[in-house]
C-alpha cells in the first residue's frame, strides 16, 4: 500500500513525500551475547498535567513503563534517568526519584542502569561538599532501587570545581561508596553548554589523562565509562587507554556503528539515546553482529545514522524531542508533549526532516499512524496540507 503526504520542505513550501522503506524487523530478541547495549530512555508526559516550562514535572507512568517494556522485549537494556529523559531539562529530582523506583523494579535481570547526579541543588555556585551530599543522596536512591549507578556529569561540580583535585575528592569518596562498579558519564559541552571544561581542563586530551587516572586507582569499582564527545578518533584513544575489565560505552550518537563494530581488537559497549529512537534496528543489528553478519549489522545501521545526526543537530539538547517525536509516531505514547513543554525545541521543518529519515531507515514501525499522526500536527502547526 502506497502511503504519502505533503512534508514542509526546505524551500519553505510543501512537498508530496511518498514513504520509501518497510519498517526495520521488530520482533523480540535475546539480549546480545557480543555487547551490553542501554538505551536511555525518554519520559512520556501526562497529556493532563501542566507540564509547562519551570513547571514539576507530571508523568504519564503507564505509557513510560511501557515503552521500557518495550525496549526490554529487544533485548536491549536501559539506561534510566539520564540526560534522555530531560535530567536537568524539565524532569525535576522528585519525579526522577519514582522514575527511578518503578523502573527498577520492573528490569528483567537487572537489566538497568540509572543516572545518579546533582541536580536536587540549586542553580548557582555551591560548596564541593553539598555537591558531594547531592551525589550520595542520589546513589542511595540508586542502591535502595537495586539498579547500577551512572554518575552523570554534574553542573554543580563542574561549577564548583576550581581544579582537577576537585573532581578526583568527589569522584574517590563516591567511587568508595558504591556498592557495586559504577559506570562514569563523559558528556561533551555540545550536550550541555554547562559542562565545559569538565575534569578540570578545556583540553580533551588533558580531561583524558585524568580519567584515566582516575579509573586506574579505582579500576575495581568502576564497570566502565560512557562517553558522548561525538568524536569517534578521541573515544578509540581514550578505549585504548582504558584498564582491562573496564568498558567504553560509547555514548556517539553520530558515529555508534563503526564504535561498536570496533576495529578487531577493542570495541565500545553502548548507552545511547537514539537507540531509543531505533532500537529495533538497533536490536536487529546487534543480532547480526553476535551472528558474525557484518554485512547485515552495516546495512541496518547505515540508514539510522543520518537519522540520528539529524535529531541530534544543533543545538544538541534538544535532541530528546526528537526522540519523544519518534515514540508518539510509532503509538508509544498518546500525544506530543514533553515535560517542561519541551516539544516546542525543534521546528516543523525538523521535524518534517526527521520523518523522512525515520522513514528512509526503516524506524517507523507503524506507518499509517506516522503519516496520521503528521498530518495531525501540520493541522496543529498551521498548515494546509
Amino acid at each position: 500500500m502506497s502511503l504519502e503526504l505533503n512534508l514542509p520542505s526546505a524551500s519553505g513550501g510543501l512537498e508530496k513525500y511518498q514513504l520509501v522503506s518497510s519498517a526495520a524487523v521488530s520482533t523480540t530478541y535475546e539480549a546480545s551475547r557480543e555487547r551490553l547495549a542501554f538505551a536511555a530512555a525518554h519520559v512520556v508526559a501526562d497529556p493532563l498535567g501542566d507540564n509547562a516550562p519551570g513547571a514539576p514535572a507530571v508523568v504519564d507512568w503507564d505509557h513510560t513503563l511501557a515503552f521500557r517494556r518495550h525496549l526490554w522485549s529487544l533485548g536491549l537494556s536501559v539506561a534510566e534517568a539520564m540526560d534522555t529523559a530531560q535530567r536537568g531539562m524539565g524532569l525535576d529530582w522528585v519525579a526522577t526519584q519514582e522514575l527511578i523506583r518503578r523502573s527498577a523494579a520492573e528490569a528483567p535481570d537487572g537489566r538497568i542502569a540509572v543516572g545518579v547526579g546533582t541536580d536536587q541543588l540549586g542553580p548557582g555556585v555551591h560548596p564541593l561538599d553539598a555537591v558531594i551530599a547531592a551525589y550520595e543522596e542520589q546513589l542511595a536512591v540508586a542502591e535502595a532501587a537495586g539498579a547500577q549507578p551512572i554518575l552523570m556529569a554534574s553542573r554543580a561540580l563542574c561549577a564548583a570545581a576550581g581544579s582537577p583535585d576537585d573532581y578526583r575528592k568527589v569522584y574517590d569518596r563516591l567511587l568508595g561508596q558504591s556498592s557495586r562498579p559504577v559506570i562514569l558519564h563523559w558528556l561533551g559541552s555540545m550536550f550541555d553548554p554547562a559542562l565545559e571544561g569538565y575534569w578540570g581542563s578545556d583540553s580533551l586530551d588533558t580531561a583524558a589523562d585524568i580519567v584515566v587516572d582516575l579509573i586506574n586507582d579505582n579500576a575495581a569499582a568502576v564497570d566502565g565509562i560512557k562517553v558522548s564527545l561525538l568524536d569517534a578518533s578521541k573515544e578509540v584513544a581514550l578505549r585504548k587507554r582504558l584498564p582491562d575489565g573496564v568498558r567504553l560505552y560509547t555514548g556517539d550518537d553520530f558515529n555508534y556503528p563503526e564504535l561498536i563494530k570496533g576495529d578487531g581488537e577493542l570495541h565500545s559497549d553502548a548507552l545511547l539515546g537514539i537507540f531509543a529512537a531505533i532500537a529495533p534496528a538497533a536490536a536487529a543489528a546487534l543480532q547480526a553482529l553476535d551472528e558474525g553478519d557484518l554485512a547485515t549489522y552495516d546495512a541496518l545501521f547505515a540508514p539510522t545514522v543520518p537519522l540520528s545526526r539529524q535529531i541530534f543537530s544543533a543545538p544538541t539538547p534538544y535532541y530528546k524531542t526528537g526522540i519523544a517525536f519518534l515514540a508518539w509516531l510509532n503509538g508509544h505514547q498518546p500525544g506530543f508533549g514533553m515535560v517542561g513543554g519541551l516539544q516546542t525545541g525543534r521546528s516543523l521543518p525538523h521535524l518534517a526532516e526527521t520523518f523522512r529519515l525515520a522513514d528512509q531507515a526503516g524506524v517507523l514501525t507503524k506507518p499509517e499512524l506516522a503519516v496520521h499522526r503528521f498530518r495531525q500536527l501540520l493541522v496543529v502547526g498551521g498548515v494546509d496540507a
